[in-house]
């Protein structure tokens, strides 16, 4: 990890940062595969676009949402996208066991915003929640964090029930637990039943995996390292702006992409992310938001081989690289505490 301060740079700067390759009177077209529909999540990225930050470096950025039919790493795979938006870190490792040119650049999210969530007082701590009578967890989550809650905590594998992104189950039942997301379910919980659940982020409890990774194939990087600058410093103040300045034509576009994201749902989330810090918390406030460390990494790919999740001697250094962040990109735009 960095102990000095690094050098600022800011919106103002950015056009700087590329070759003049990249910044040409036509700007290079780049395409982002979201991980899933347009929401408060994505809002850095939409930020960027909106108010010009991509352009200002040399790219003319297209987002195009993901969703259940939609598998833009696959897209990527095949040539058709130029960045993704990955989930956690262990989908880097994923695709270094499955032998896949796929980088990780930038970590968008310090925080992974998975949690459990309660009827209130139906636990009294994170460990607690051993004792609820079952806890909905998706088949996605029992390859992850569920795996390490069972490793770290001693949680019971039979606890676990099915979870199908359906919270009548979890209405019905005031022992049970559910899996969510923190800037998501609580909210549409609350909305039908009036109740605000308890809430408990897998995060805090040590799950120390990073969320929001931006990813780009490995010939991406070696063929046009000024175009990935570009969109992960453009990232970077997109966040900065779209949690702390103005962001409505962020909002209208990510409405635009998603109609049923209300303006309460995304104030809701967006209030969640900076509350909990998501995006901008521990290395962050020193290296600027994105920021990756090979601690970081190293310490949850050991979590994940103690949890069964991964096979040791795994290459994990090889699903991420560092050049691209840590440099201090957008601090200036950070509110004083």
């Amino acid at each position: 990890m960095m102990k000095t301060k690094p050098a600022l740079r800011s919106g103002l700067a950015l056009a700087a940062l590329v070759t003049a390759g990249a910044a040409s009177a036509e700007n290079v077209p780049v395409t982002f595969g979201t991980n899933w529909v347009a929401q408060a999540e994505h809002g850095g990225y939409y930020q960027a676009v909106a108010d010009g930050t991509y352009a200002a470096c040399g790219i003319d950025v297209t987002i195009i949402p993901g969703g259940p039919q939609v598998n833009n790493r696959a897209l990527m795979l095949a040539g058709q996208i130029d960045f993704h938006m990955s989930g956690s870190s262990l989908d880097g490792l994923s695709a270094v066991a499955e032998g896949l040119p796929i980088v990780a650049v930038a970590a968008s999210f310090q925080k992974e915003p998975q949690i459990i969530m309660t009827h209130p007082g139906a636990a009294s701590s994170f460990e607690d929640l051993k004792n609820l009578d079952r806890i909905l967890i998706s088949d996605g989550g029992v390859l992850t964090f569920w795996a390490w809650m069972i490793n770290a905590f001693g949680f019971d594998p039979a606890q676990r029930e099915v979870y199908t992104f359906n919270m009548a189950p979890l209405v019905a039942n005031e022992t049970w637990g559910m899996q969510g997301y923190l800037s998501s379910e609580p909210f549409f919980f609350e909305m039908e039943t009036g109740i605000t659940p308890d809430v408990y982020l897998i995060a805090d409890a040590g799950y120390d995996s990073y969320s929001t990774l931006i990813e780009t194939m490995a010939s991406t990087i070696e063929n046009t390292p000024e175009v990935v600058r570009c969109f992960v410093d453009g990232s970077a103040i997109g966040w900065y702006n779209f949690l702390y300045g103005d962001n409505s034509a962020a909002v209208a576009m990510i409405q635009a992409d998603n109609p049923e994201m209300s303006d309460e749902a995304i104030a809701y989330a967006i209030a969640s992310m900076i509350e909990n810090g998501i995006v901008d918390s521990g290395d962050t406030l020193e290296l600027g938001i994105g920021a990756m460390t090979d601690a970081r990494m190293e310490s949850f790919y050991n979590s994940m081989v103690e949890a069964g999740v991964v096979d040791a001697g795994l290459d994990w250094q090889a699903a991420y690289v560092l050049d691209f962040v840590n440099q201090g990109v957008g601090l200036d735009l950070r509110p004083a505490d």
